[in-house]
């Protein structure tokens, strides 16, 4: 379980994506003082999506990932030099400032528009179909990790605002139009859905 809150930013060192019935893709992350008191097992949402620390060596962090997440999110995308969101799973007793998130990507969104404004960036995403319907306006949604609301939703796409705060210590900040980014709508609205 996270919060979308991210720790920071890790710069990724190596990246092996072939992947077979016997091994899987292998993705080294210089993630620095993160590190700090990680074991080898704890999870870690890289671009919210939840993955398992195999080996730990001064900051720079191992992680596996099968064909499936390799497809499904915008970790295929990535090459050595990238930057990606971190965060460490949420510890029972901590604050939880941002919404519950899973690491559980739904799909992958494009960005298909940035307006810089006096005090904030408006990004639009366009979503495919079968994800767009759980985005609900000024509800909660993830956005390669980050815990952000919904401002507004059109048939195919929906708009953040971005505080610059939030561009400066997450990967937005590098993204542009036509990028790929990892969507984890709410759970709430996802299950209130569901029982429709």
């Amino acid at each position: 379980m996270f919060t979308g809150i991210i720790e920071g930013l890790g710069n990724i060192v190596s990246f092996d994506k072939k992947t077979n019935n016997r091994s899987a893709a292998k993705m080294k992350i210089n993630i620095g003082k993160i590190a700090k008191g990680l074991k080898i097992g704890d999870s870690v949402a890289i671009n919210g999506v939840c993955l398992t620390a195999v080996s730990i060596s001064k900051g720079i962090t191992e992680f596996e990932m099968v064909g499936e997440t390799i497809k499904k999110t915008n970790l295929g995308s990535l090459e050595r030099g990238d930057k990606v969101n971190i965060e460490r799973s949420l510890k029972i007793g901590e604050r939880l400032e941002g919404h519950f998130v899973l690491g559980h990507v739904d799909g992958i969104g494009i960005i298909s528009k940035i307006e810089k404004q006096s005090n904030q960036i408006q990004i639009w995403i366009t979503l495919p179909k079968e994800l767009s319907k759980h985005v609900i306006k000024k509800g909660s949604i993830t956005v390669d990790g980050i815990s952000l609301t919904v401002v507004d939703v059109l048939k195919d796409k929906f708009s953040v605002s971005i505080i610059p705060h939030t561009m400066q210590i997450t990967n937005l900040n590098y993204k542009k139009v036509g990028d790929k980014v990892n969507i984890e709508t709410d759970i709430l609205g996802k299950y209130i859905l569901s029982e429709d």
